[in-house]
């Protein structure tokens, strides 16, 4: 069963038993009804006026099947479907918290980012940062190599063959544009298993015995895992902090932040003054006005 309780933020949360079955918990959900997009506004706006809980939880409820479908695709990691269903209805909540109904979104659109960011962490965090890595291009490795796996697999002509060779790494490196040193290396993180720390290493040495843990042998060369944690945290939270303060902005201020700063090669003021048929220092203008708002909002919340 669903229970639907309130935690340390006032928020209705629904917290699933642990004797859940996936199959049992997609029915429930599916008896919740779908909103229509008048009644979603007029929730959505009850929440943000008026941080009204009950509004909130209708909100909540019609999107967990939502949830439900996003956790089955994401399956594969050796990860229980009800764990990510669990992460993923977190990030729901934290979306119908900061969910804007005047910017004329349904908030399945808008949820989906925080759903999948949700579970895509708790994913990374159950497997070993060994084998994972931390930068973007091995995040995304990460998340499509078994996909990309099973669909060269599948093409394949031979039946009993269980792994790519280097023929379909290279295949697979074109297909998610990472280099094929990238895939192997990956691949053979996923595919073998962890050592523990713990582990007991025997030196015996004629009369000298030693046993001691592989942690206890390993050299530190770098920050601790604490100190690792707290920086992207803290990296995490500012990233975040800017996607929310970027959806204040008006339509043209975004697009001129995102032309000149979200892209790989920045578009130049003239270019931008001709799309919009308006002056270079026009642009520029709008541009540093769109900017001190950002930092305003952060500052607020900080």
């Amino acid at each position: 069963m669903i229970a639907i309780m309130k935690n340390d933020e006032n928020e209705n949360v629904p917290v699933i038993s642990s004797d859940l079955t996936f199959s049992s918990y997609v029915s429930t959900v599916k008896k919740y009804p779908t909103l229509s997009q008048e009644e979603e506004y007029m929730l959505a706006k009850r929440v943000q006026e008026y941080h009204d809980l009950e509004a909130a939880q209708k909100l909540v409820t019609s999107h967990l099947k939502l949830v439900a479908k996003m956790a089955y695709k994401m399956r594969g990691y050796g990860i229980a479907l009800m764990d990510l269903v669990a992460e993923g209805n977190i990030g729901l909540m934290h979306a119908v918290k900061k969910f804007d109904p005047d910017l004329g979104h349904r908030l399945s659109t808008y949820a989906m980012w925080w759903i999948k960011a949700s579970m895509q962490e708790f994913i990374i965090k159950s497997w070993s940062l060994v084998k994972i890595g931390t930068t973007v291009a091995q995040k995304k490795l990460f998340f499509n190599l078994n996909k990309a796996k099973k669909k060269i697999l599948r093409l394949s002509s031979d039946q009993y063959k269980s792994d790519i060779d280097d023929f379909d790494a290279e295949k697979v490196a074109q297909e998610l544009n990472v280099t094929t040193e990238e895939v192997k290396e990956m691949n053979q993180r996923m595919s073998g298993a962890d050592l523990s720390l713990d582990t007991t290493s025997v030196n015996n040495n004629h009369d000298d015995y030693d046993s001691r843990a592989v942690i206890d042998i390993l050299p530190e060369k770098g920050l601790n895992q604490e100190a690792k944690y707290m920086l992207n945290q803290e990296a995490a939270y500012k990233k975040q902090l800017f996607r929310e303060a970027f959806t204040h902005l008006n339509e043209r201020e975004q697009e001129i932040i995102r032309a000149r700063h979200l892209v790989e090669e920045p578009f130049r003021l003239e270019d931008l003054s001709q799309k919009y048929n308006i002056s270079r220092e026009r642009v520029r203008q709008i541009e540093a006005k769109a900017i001190e708002k950002i930092k305003n909002y952060i500052s607020e919340i900080l």
